[in-house]
């Protein structure tokens, strides 16, 4: 008779994992769980990594796992946050307009945001400035319900709460999956720990991951790092000030965040990393860069919006560039402003024709479930994704 060290094994101890973490224990308790981080401890990666912000889930299809998921999770993360003392903060948020062929977009946000159930108000040049008076914009939206918060604080606390056996410095370097049984997991040290299911939450490596449970995830995970400025003038900005996406593209441009602390992060853009950890340019994995470069839609993303990556590669390399794309919103703002800041990188599944995915990408097999897509809103997010990983565990879970 197979001995199993937990119910459950979760691989990765970021923000949705933890979460998941916590679910299955929430849910069913008395459900063995152990969650398996290779960092020295939780939210060292995309988690701990951003701009904290609690996004309201305007900009997601109406019906997607981002939309119902960020609008829960958002009102969830406030609730969690406020119940167990981790600092946040409803701030509201205004999307700019600073050209005439940016309005068409922007009001189309305004119907995406009432069809996702969101509350918005349209705005006139003389309103932008009562809510941020060195802000310069041609039209603008407010959404109230956007906010900030310290994920890496509720990452920890979901640790705690979880009740979960966590243990950090182990990286998971194989996995021998046989349905009848169960999951075997080999950690780096040569620990060799069994469950009767896994859940890949392995951000940055979850396509690796899946590959070691022998399953082809049809996505690559495809590092795009965004650099980050830190404003020395915090007091140009109130609140959170961005600009209308692109819908062509996941990320949401370079834009202003006041955080939890008072500081004023600038940013991100978005350039491609050399490694799946590569927080700036000197960092380079020459096998996660071949991985990368031998995925065809790496290069299909390359031919398609070749003009766009170009701006963001001027923008990384440029100090310049990068103030003047944020004097489109804040016209005050000089290079001099702009001191270096953390960076981060998103980790974007991209399919073989070169397609981003654009939603929350969950996916069973036998005794696994992976989450092969969460990048952001996955931290505003993260306490419904939670709710729903665990849910497919505990539906096939296999019992005693």
């Amino acid at each position: 008779m197979t001995t199993y060290d937990c119910d459950v094994l979760v691989v990765g101890g970021g923000i949705v994992g933890l979460s998941t973490a916590y679910a299955l224990t929430q849910a069913s308790p008395g459900t063995r769980v152990l969650v398996l981080e290779k960092e020295s401890g939780p939210a060292r990666h995309q988690t701990g990594r951003n701009s904290g912000v609690i996004h309201s889930g305007i900009y997601y299809k109406p019906g997607s796992l981002k939309a119902r998921f960020a609008v829960r999770g958002a009102e969830e993360m406030v609730e969690f946050c406020a119940r167990h003392g981790i600092a946040h903060e409803v701030t509201g948020k205004l999307i700019v307009a600073t050209e005439r062929a940016e309005l068409p977009r922007l009001h189309a946000l305004v119907q995406r945001g009432r069809e996702n159930g969101i509350p918005v108000r349209e705005l006139g040049p003389a309103q932008i400035a009562a809510y941020e008076p060195e802000v310069r914009g041609l039209a603008a939206i407010h959404v109230s319900t956007t906010g900030v918060c310290d994920y890496g604080a509720v990452a920890a606390r979901l640790a705690e709460l979880s009740g979960a056996d966590v243990r950090y410095g182990a990286e998971v370097v194989r996995i021998d999956r046989r349905p009848e049984l169960g999951v075997a997991v080999r950690t780096a040290d040569g620990t060799v720990l069994r469950a009767r299911a896994l859940v890949n939450c392995a951000g940055l490596h979850c396509d690796r991951v899946a590959r070691l449970a022998g399953d082809d995830p049809g996505v690559r995970i495809v590092p795009f790092r965004g650099e980050y400025y830190e404003l020395a003038r915090p007091g140009l900005v109130k609140g959170l000030v961005y600009p209308v996406p692109d819908p062509a593209f996941p990320f949401l441009g370079v834009h202003l965040t006041r955080g939890v602390d008072g500081s004023v992060h600038v940013g991100p853009n978005a350039v491609p990393a050399a490694a799946r950890e590569g927080y700036d340019w000197r960092t380079v994995r020459p096998a996660e860069l071949a991985g990368t470069l031998g995925w065809p839609g790496t290069w299909r993303i390359a031919r398609r919006h070749w003009r766009y990556g170009a701006g963001e590669l001027h923008r990384s390399w440029s100090k310049r560039a990068f103030t003047e794309a944020v004097r489109r919103l804040l016209p005050a703002v000089t290079e001099a402003d702009l001191r270096p800041a953390p960076a981060g990188v998103r980790a974007q599944a991209v399919l073989r024709d070169g397609t981003l995915v654009d939603d929350f990408l969950i996916r069973e097999s036998a005794r696994t479930i992976h989450v092969l897509n969460a990048p952001s809103p996955a931290a505003t997010a993260s306490l419904p994704i939670g709710r729903e990983v665990a849910s497919r565990v505990l539906q096939t879970l296999p019992r005693p």
